[in-house]
């Protein structure tokens, strides 16, 4: 008996210390709150989201089913006859889209709308191949080429694929594209991986899917898996095995990652490249991920990065050229790398408790990200210029989908950015008005926010529920002063990496009210940016300004900025379904700004963010 009841003893501590190495191996400091526990309410974000209901996911749609074949395509794999049309990666923006209407799901529960994304799913499970590959393009023009060529795209549409799979999964409970995606990984791991074929994935995006069908089955081998494509880059694998003309840098092979110091190549793989490490470095603990992060981030955010937060400044790589290389009329700036850049410094903050990557995410969101969907949410831009001469425009698809498939998954999700918790404290890291049921260690804990930003720089918070701990609330960099009160009085608060923290205990009904003037601020960059030297742009709060010459038909050549320069700010509820606008004064020239995202919803015409200033 005593021996039965030692080994007992002896089997827990060792479950238990397990489970305390698994726990001690996260290098995360915070956890995201998902954005299924958040209910947006607030005037500015509402309207996005309610058009992205009513225009954004019927145009993907439409364009999926009726416009561009790539539905057929699925149709016609599953007949195993008939010809592929498109690009062999058409696949990943059904898959996208999928998403979209998942997350759209969560948010507003539609019958009609379960219905057309089960419909697809069975068209996609018909499409499987036996051996559990699926690949539309292969499928259609040849299983025996299919893994010959890296550049083909095949393991980044599964990794949309899985992604959309976990999301429907988890709006719906619905597992049949799960169990699909979960055989298309057994098929890929049963070729690669350790003492198998070598692979580099010519288009990253498996490696962060990978992980979150990790976290919703709980099978290890698909952590592995993802951590060892990660370390497949930079050994010359890729330049091997019919790729043609494989390009190291383009395709971030290089090097090793966790040697990486400087971004390069395509901008929107380096992204997901990026999230892919950071994902596996939380659950793994392994800190030479988040080394090379650290340095990439530097390299990415001081030396690549535009004012509205866009990267990427060459049309010939759809990425970087060398450091300070900003051209504005020129300027690339893909939508998707804008949500990249969002999806990476959103785990960048969790790895630090720093708001200065929510401080950049905040910049691409609401400049770099936006600007990518017209203001009814049914036309889109690829590329986001900081300059035109009027021929830029949004289009209502492309040839080449992944940005509006992205802005489709991207919106619907935006309560995700809002909240962190972790074991001491609740975490808010952007205004947005909610309603939200934050998990914590203590329980679930209601929380609200009320404000009227991006426009005003009031935000009230209340804590519904009895909560013992820290409450750290981010303060942005674009603020100069606020003021912070709990109930009406001043608040005791340190600052820790830009964090009010705000400690004691809370009772249910308590409110923080913070108050951030907003101020109009000229911003000049680095002057090692040569397109911007003598030149200034605008900000007010996270938001960038642009000049269209539709406000100023007159003087849009003539526009200066100086010291003396006045700006004066008002919001126009009639144009651009409510945005506002900044009046400028010099001297006795006068013209109008708007925000840059909503550039091109009006006449055609010139635009500018940078304009010419006089010391």
């Amino acid at each position: 008996m005593r021996k039965n009841f030692l080994f007992w003893v002896l089997l827990v501590l060792s479950l238990t210390a397990c489970n305390q190495q698994q726990e001690d191996n996260s290098l995360k400091l915070i956890d995201a709150v998902d954005f299924s526990h958040v209910k947006i309410n607030d005037s500015f974000w509402s309207t996005i989201l309610q058009k992205h209901v009513s225009a954004t996911i019927p145009v993907c749609i439409d364009q999926i089913e009726n416009q561009t074949g790539r539905i057929q395509n699925f149709e016609n794999a599953a007949k195993r006859q008939g010809e592929h049309s498109g690009i062999y990666f058409d696949d990943s923006d059904v898959y996208k889209a999928l998403e979209g209407m998942a997350y759209t799901l969560i948010n507003n529960p539609d019958p009609a709308l379960e219905q057309k994304a089960d419909e697809w799913i069975d068209k996609f499970a018909a499409a499987q191949e036996p051996d559990g590959y699926i690949n539309t393009f292969y499928t259609l023009t040849g299983l025996e080429n299919r893994w010959t060529n890296m550049v083909k795209h095949e393991m980044y549409c599964a990794g949309h694929m899985i992604e959309a799979a976990v999301a429907y999964y988890q709006a719906t409970g619905k597992r049949k594209l799960l169990d699909v995606s979960e055989r298309m990984v057994a098929h890929m791991m049963s070729i690669f991986g350790p003492d198998k074929r070598h692979w580099v994935p010519g288009h990253e995006e498996i490696e962060l899917a990978l992980v979150k069908l990790y976290k919703v089955t709980g099978k290890q081998e698909y952590l592995d898996f993802s951590d060892w494509l990660l370390n497949e880059r930079g050994h010359g694998y890729g330049s091997t095995g019919g790729n043609g003309n494989w390009n190291a840098e383009y395709f971030q092979d290089n090097m090793p990652v966790k040697e990486m110091s400087s971004i390069t190549g395509h901008a929107v793989r380096s992204m997901y490249l990026y999230c892919g490490m950071a994902d596996v470095a939380a659950l793994k603990g392994d800190t030479a991920y988040i080394a090379a992060l650290h340095r990439l981030w530097d390299d990415v955010v001081l030396r690549n990065m535009y004012v509205m937060g866009g990267i990427g400044s060459s049309a010939d790589n759809e990425g970087f050229t060398e450091d300070y290389d900003l051209p504005n009329l020129e300027a690339y700036c893909e939508t998707c790398a804008s949500v990249g850049m969002v999806l990476w410094n959103w785990r960048m903050n969790q790895f630090t408790g720093d708001t200065k990557y929510i401080d950049v995410l905040e910049r691409s969101l609401y400049n770099g990200v936006l600007a990518g969907i017209s203001a009814e949410g049914d036309r889109f831009f690829y590329v986001n210029p900081l300059e035109s001469k009027g021929d830029h425009h949004r289009q209502a698809w492309y040839g080449c989908a992944c940005c509006p498939s992205q802005v489709s998954r991207f919106i619907p999700s935006i309560g995700n950015y809002i909240y962190g918790v972790s074991k001491q404290a609740i975490w808010i890291n952007l205004f947005i008005g909610n309603q939200a049921v934050l998990p914590t260690p203590q329980g679930d804990v209601p929380m609200g926010i009320e404000t009227n930003m991006p426009w005003g720089g009031d935000v009230k918070v209340t804590v519904g529920k009895d909560y013992k701990g820290e409450i750290r609330l981010r303060i942005p960099e674009w603020v100069n002063e606020y003021q912070l009160q709990v109930n009406g009085k001043d608040a005791d608060v340190t600052i820790d990496k830009g964090y009010a923290v705000m400690k004691g205990s809370w009772k249910a009904g308590d409110a923080i009210s913070l108050s951030m003037p907003i101020e109009t601020k000229m911003v000049a960059a680095d002057p090692r940016v040569k397109a911007d030297v003598g030149k200034r742009a605008i900000m007010r709060g996270p938001l960038v300004f642009c000049a269209e010459e539709v406000d100023n038909p007159q003087n849009y050549d003539l526009m200066k900025l100086d010291n003396a320069t006045q700006f004066t700010a008002s919001y126009n509820a009639n144009l651009l379904n409510g945005i506002e606008q900044i009046q400028v004064k010099q001297g006795d020239n006068a013209f109008s700004l708007i925000p840059y995202f909503a550039w091109d919803n009006r006449e055609a015409g010139r635009m500018k963010v940078w304009i010419d200033y006089n010391d």
